[in-house]
């Protein structure tokens, strides 16, 4: 499972979003410092198609966690991120980045993204700052391997002073090993989430797209409002509502989507009697990788990986439809595994 950290100036609509995407019914404002957090199954009609045709008693998504923390401060940079509410964004995957758009004559989201990471660049120069100082006392003593952390940091430390974010520079992966001892915010991969007006939902997309060419970041955009009301309702009165507004992709598929993306991850599946079930693995795993997804047994005995596409797999009309015809694959541990890949492995412990 991979988290992803909602992060916003006050009346961004930050915790609107939060809700929205979990139906977690978290008051506006939440708790000072502290950190809602809250896990939710990822939308993925292939699970819906697969089971059907299995007749998989258990259908089980793929999960994302979302956590909501408090305590940004409209004062300008230092101090507006209590403690507890860093300690819960340095653990998480992935940014989210919530910035109120409501019209056009209203907060304009390009400022509001550059006031937010000034936040994040200060809270990291406060941690890395102190790491730098004290890496340079053990390189001065000689110490093993000491060198090259004090190199990173004061490097890492001028550049947040300069106010960049982490990510805007190259770092070598022994570098970047260092800078992953502090968790630094700025370090981490950032989307920014656009939070509309009701009005504006069924111009969500074109109202994304020209913001992120201005941020130079990912962007999504939500009626966050709207789709927290849509949360509260059953599920299908919920698209009704949503197509009332033009909104054809939800909040939470659009998120998710973009951060998956971000962190390079992409999805298998696996199907059966038993359950149908979504899986999410770094894209480049191998056979052997994926099956370690399921379970460590799986990766430590593997033979072979039965595989087939989700498209083919339904055009056939099921996985022992599939073997009947021959369209299931025989894959070795060498074998990378494609998006949507309907996997079955081979395992001897």
């Amino acid at each position: 499972m991979r988290d992803v950290g909602i992060v916003g100036l006050p009346q961004s609509g930050k915790t609107t979003l939060f809700n929205a995407l979990t139906r977690a019914g978290v008051p506006a404002g939440g708790a000072a410092g502290k950190a809602s957090v809250a896990a939710v199954p990822v939308p993925d009609p292939r699970v819906d198609v697969l089971s059907e045709l299995e007749r998989s008693r258990k259908r089980v998504f793929a999960q994302a966690r979302f956590v909501d923390v408090a305590g940004l401060s409209a004062g300008g940079p230092g101090g507006g991120l209590a403690a507890q509410g860093l300690g819960a964004l340095r653990e998480a995957d992935a940014l989210a980045m919530v910035l109120a758009a409501w019209d056009e004559s209203g907060p304009d989201p390009v400022e509001a993204a550059a006031e937010l990471t000034l936040e994040l660049t200060v809270a990291d120069l406060e941690s890395v700052a102190g790491g730098a100082e004290k890496a340079a006392k053990k390189a001065r003593a000689g110490v093993k391997d000491a060198a090259l952390e004090a190199e990173v940091l004061a490097r890492a430390r001028d550049l947040l002073d300069q106010g960049t974010p982490l990510r805007d520079a190259g770092w070598e992966p022994e570098e970047a090993r260092v800078l992953r001892n502090f968790a630094p915010l700025t370090l981490k991969p950032a989307l920014a989430v656009l939070s509309l007006a009701e009005a504006d939902a069924a111009a969500a997309a074109d109202r994304a797209a020209g913001t992120e060419a201005k941020l130079g970041l990912p962007t999504v955009a939500v009626a966050a409002a709207l789709e927290a009301e849509a949360a509260e309702l059953p599920p299908e009165d919920a698209a009704d509502l949503l197509r009332g507004y033009g909104v054809e992709r939800g909040g939470l598929d659009q998120v998710v989507g973009t951060a998956w993306r971000l962190l390079d991850l992409m999805t298998f599946l696996t199907t059966g009697e038993d359950e149908t079930r979504a899986w999410e693995v770094h894209r480049g795993a191998t056979a052997p990788e994926a099956a370690g997804r399921i379970h460590s047994d799986l990766q430590r005995g593997f033979i072979r990986a039965e595989v087939i596409a989700y498209d083919d797999v339904v055009a056939a009309g099921g996985w022992d439809a599939a073997r009947s015809k021959g369209l299931l694959r025989t894959e070795s541990k060498s074998y990378v595994v494609q998006e949507g890949d309907v996997l079955h492995i081979r395992f001897n412990v």
